[in-house]
């Protein structure tokens, strides 16, 4: 897989730049609460399992993006620009990726439909206002510290939220579901 891949997750897609730049933000922002001590591309490379040079972008991006600071020399690396408790999710994939959600290149309120599809621009807004949900609300100190948003335990509390509803290779997915009442396996369609 390619650095630009997408990591399918169901049906859900963050690219690998996102991906990687939310979890080398999470090691600074680790850093940060240890005393603020400055970290290594190489070390969060490592610990990241992040390609080197590819990070090394990723760590200019958010440089640029007013997330990220380095320090030259010897005894330099990279920190967080501002407290981790100020930036969050949504501003480290904004700084490598854009927009967190758009349709075929363009901001949702952008896209306008006719026909049967016409309230469609209001379903690509929707998605849009609940990813900022947890992506605005989740700061990198919550990430590091497990203390996510009421909100973030309220949508892992279910259990669709930990399957994936979508279709694999174009068929759908089916799953196995044992009936507690009698014991019995039972296949069923899953959602989409």
């Amino acid at each position: 897989m390619s650095p630009i891949d997408m990591h399918d997750n169901g049906s859900m897609r963050v690219s690998a730049k996102a991906d990687y730049a939310v979890r080398a933000s999470a090691e600074l922002a680790a850093a940060q609460a240890k005393g603020g001590e400055l970290t290594k591309a190489e070390r969060m490379s490592e610990a990241q399992s992040i390609p080197i040079k590819f990070l090394e972008a990723i760590l200019l991006e958010l440089k640029h993006a007013g997330i990220a600071k380095s320090t030259r020399g010897a005894d330099g690396g990279y920190s967080l620009a501002r407290p981790a408790s100020e930036i969050s999710v949504a501003d480290v994939i904004r700084a490598v990726d854009g927009p967190l959600a758009n349709v075929r290149g363009d901001r949702p309120e952008e896209v306008h439909y006719s026909g049967s599809a016409e309230h469609l621009t209001d379903v690509w807004i929707a998605v849009r206002a609940a990813l900022r949900e947890v992506l605005e609300q989740t700061t990198l100190d919550d990430l590091v510290s497990g203390n996510l948003p009421p909100r973030v335990g309220e949508l892992i509390g279910t259990a669709d939220a930990w399957q994936s509803l979508g279709r694999v290779r174009g068929r759908r997915e089916t799953t196995a579901a044992v009936d507690p009442a009698d014991g019995e396996e039972e296949v069923a369609a899953a959602r989409e």
